[in-house]
């Protein structure tokens, strides 16, 4: 079991914000989106390693966001995440956003990702390779709720 990765850091830019000043729900799934993609990178599981040994990769299946607290133009962001579960044909994952300097949490992310063939599109089992690496990256109980 593990801690969660830092996955993603950025500032929120005023374009990121909504008539009322707050950063707008499509960019908290746009900074989500792209954490995902680098968590898979930390946990040595890359999309350029997956498509090198065969033609299993990820795909979302689900995603839900939780907003908490607020952000605006200027504020600092952090995202630190991990993987939940290992399934069968999935794997579960959560992302934290943080306010980079006070540390509040902003927004969580849940979310299933499903092993498809690009060969058959259709889902398929996790290889035994991919379980292998991703149990490494398996977060604690305490650290995955929030």
């Amino acid at each position: 079991m593990t801690e969660p990765f830092e996955t993603y850091r950025c500032t929120v830019f005023p374009w990121h914000c909504d008539q009322f000043g707050h950063m707008n729900a499509r960019w908290y799934a746009a900074h989500f989106d792209e954490a995902s993609f680098q968590l898979y990178i930390r946990a040595g599981l890359s999309y350029g390693h997956m498509r090198k040994v065969g033609s299993i990769i990820t795909v979302v299946a689900e995603t839900t966001i939780e907003y908490r607290h607020e952000m605006i133009a200027g504020d600092p962001l952090v995202i630190r995440s991990g993987f939940t579960r290992l399934g069968n044909k999935s794997v579960n994952r959560v992302a934290h956003l943080y306010h980079a300097e006070d540390n509040t949490l902003c927004a969580v992310e849940r979310a299933r990702d499903v092993f498809f063939d690009e060969d058959t599109r259709r889902s398929a089992p996790m290889p035994d390779a991919f379980r292998a690496i991703l149990e490494t990256g398996l977060m604690t109980d305490k650290t995955a709720t929030a």
